[in-house]
């Protein structure tokens, strides 16, 4: 008996070290963010949170007034702020959101590299109180609160086993999840479903063509996942 106990501990120690943590999680947001379906759609209500969190923090940055936040149930948004229609900060206000996930997903990344769990957690609940601050439809209270129950579980109920595993799963779906939102856009812009996306925009005030800042978007999120990666993967290779 007392040997079984021993094997079980030795189990579940050996799947809470960092390595495992790493390769468990990642293969789940992995699978999460290409399966697509159900999951995929639950799931990318995160994204959508954090991408209207970019252009809201990029309007703040760049001395735009701003007013208001929505969140829809087909897992689009909007950010309304008011400031000049045209410059570069417009331009960079439009540019934040597809960045947005990716660029926290490395920042979580860079945190979680060194141990910093609870500074993870921590950002994440003044992300989502910012957003709520800010929302101004009943959906989007609802996603916003319904992410804070779930965080004050992990945060405040959950063992310390289990908030690692999360924040990491956390850490590698927006930067899996930060490219995927970049891809469908493009596939709708072809089918001509997305003619005043952030992309046209941007095109509007730059003269830069849509199809160009896609690419932008691409590089840019696709740069986060690898060096997010590359954080997150050091206790697998070391």
């Amino acid at each position: 008996m007392a040997e079984a106990q021993g094997a079980v501990a030795d189990a579940l120690t050996q799947a809470n070290t960092p390595a495992a943590i790493t390769l468990v999680t990642g293969g789940v947001a992995l699978l999460i963010v290409l399966a697509g379906g159900t999951p995929w759609r639950f799931a990318r209500n995160v994204i959508t949170i954090v991408h209207e969190a970019g252009h809201a923090l990029a309007a703040v940055l760049v001395g735009r007034r701003l007013r208001s936040i929505k969140l829809h149930s087909d897992t689009s948004g909007v950010t309304v702020s008011r400031g000049k229609p045209e410059g570069p900060g417009m331009a960079f206000t439009a540019l934040a959101g597809y960045v947005a996930p990716s660029a926290l997903g490395l920042l979580f990344a860079s945190l979680v590299g060194q141990d910093f769990i609870t500074a993870v957690l921590v950002l994440v609940a003044l992300l989502l109180l910012g957003v709520l601050i800010m929302v101004r439809n009943a959906y989007g209270v609802f996603t916003v609160v319904a992410s804070a129950v779930v965080l004050g579980l992990v945060a405040l109920v959950a063992p310390t086993v289990v908030q690692a595993p999360f924040v990491y799963l956390l850490t590698w779906f927006l930067l899996f999840g930060g490219v995927r939102p970049v891809v469908e856009l493009q596939i709708k812009r072809h089918r001509r479903q997305a003619r005043n996306s952030d992309a046209d925009q941007l095109s509007r005030l730059t003269a830069v063509p849509a199809v160009l800042w896609v690419l932008v978007f691409v590089v840019l999120t696709v740069s986060c996942l690898v060096a997010g990666a590359l954080w997150l993967l050091q206790p697998v290779v070391v």
